[in-house]
């Protein structure tokens, strides 16, 4: 599975990268308002970061617009993959960059028969928001089961992107299913590292090591 990290902030994407873990970024007008910083320069500084697919999100809302918006966007660098909100126009838009050769991310998509319209429009990912409908009632896990189903009965090449991952275990049930990409925040992916007793470990072997009195170097 791959990891994305879903957040504007350089600092962060920059210390993940360093890790060799990191697969991509997505970016949203709410996590762009958050970094405070103009919206094309955080795009094109993550683009310089990452080698993988970076998401930027159209704002418009009609398909004529989302297109100016677009080719905005993806002239900024190659592995720029432009957002879009899971709409009539937002599919049409998808259809058309696909049609062009741009990766299309379909964002917001709450039902297995979205995330259909998405892979039948072309959409490189369709990003299901596991936490939102968590947080509304809904098992958003059962969203990406549908979804990973759906894609393999006919075949669509469209990457199954979980996002509004909020903890570990979303992480783990989303590649227990077969999602090809997840996208988390920075604290999430930091928090898969940890373990009570890898620390206990640790501990019990450095504090053995030391009664050795030996050094390495």
């Amino acid at each position: 599975m791959k990891f994305f990290v879903d957040t504007a902030d350089t600092k962060d994407i920059t210390e993940l990268v360093t890790t060799g873990l990191l697969d991509g970024v997505t970016t949203n007008p709410s996590l762009i308002h958050k970094a405070g910083r103009n919206f094309l320069d955080v795009v094109r500084e993550i683009c310089g970061i990452v080698d993988g697919p970076v998401s930027a999100e159209v704002v418009a809302l009609d398909h004529l617009t989302m297109m100016r918006e677009a080719d905005v966007l993806r002239k900024i660098a190659d592995n720029v993959c432009v957002k879009v909100p899971l709409t009539v126009d937002g599919l049409k838009t998808c259809k058309a960059l696909t049609h062009e050769g741009t990766q299309v991310n379909v964002t917001l998509c709450f039902s297995p028969n979205q995330a259909l319209l998405a892979a039948k429009a072309g959409a490189t990912f369709i990003s299901p928001f596991v936490g939102r409908l968590d947080d509304n009632g809904f098992d958003g896990m059962q969203l990406i089961s549908d979804i990973r189903l759906i894609y393999d009965n006919y075949g669509f090449e469209t990457e199954i992107l979980v996002a509004s991952v909020r903890h570990p275990v979303h992480v783990l049930e989303s590649a227990k299913i077969g999602a090809d990409v997840m996208t988390a925040p920075p604290s999430v992916i930091k928090a898969l590292f940890n373990h009570v007793l890898t620390d206990k470990g640790i501990a019990g072997f450095l504090a053995d090591w030391e009664k050795t009195g030996q050094k390495i170097v």
